[in-house]
């Protein structure tokens, strides 16, 4: 098991623009895109700029501009999605789940009552999630 920071895994490829996104929020130290595998409508991911496996070996510094866009991205899915709550989701290592080693947050919006789909290799509608990424772009404008 490697503990070492991989520039290649697909959410640096992303950062490199080498693999599309639906994008929905990028500011000069973090990006928030869309899931392609969402567990409910608007599943989001909040990633820093700044190479990080996981919040294991994470620069606090960076945990420092990350938190804050956490928060204003799950504030913009709750309200876009008329969600009751919101689910934030962080895993670190393969033993707890982590599949992506690049630090990242999910953020899904959650309705009452209604369960999460799986996290499977299942891809969403690309159509689906350029709207979805629409939607929190629109809120996030209207809060600027």
């Amino acid at each position: 098991m490697s503990t070492v920071y991989d520039p290649e895994n697909i959410f640096a490829k992303i950062l490199k623009g080498d693999i599309p996104s639906h994008s929905v929020y990028e500011d000069e130290n973090t990006y928030a895109f869309m899931d392609v595998m969402p567990q409910a409508p608007g599943h989001i991911l909040v990633i820093p700029k700044t190479p990080s496996r996981n919040m294991l070996d994470a620069d606090p510094a960076t945990l420092a501009t990350l938190i804050p866009v956490v928060q204003k991205i799950a504030r913009a899915a709750k309200e876009a999605f008329a969600a009751d709550g919101v689910s934030i989701a962080q895993f670190n290592e393969a033993a707890a789940g982590q599949t992506v080693f690049h630090l990242h947050f999910h953020v899904i919006p959650r309705v009452e009552g209604a369960g999460l789909k799986p996290h499977s290799g299942k891809m969403e509608d690309p159509a689906v999630l350029a709207a979805n990424a629409q939607k929190i772009r629109t809120v996030l404008a209207a809060e600027a």
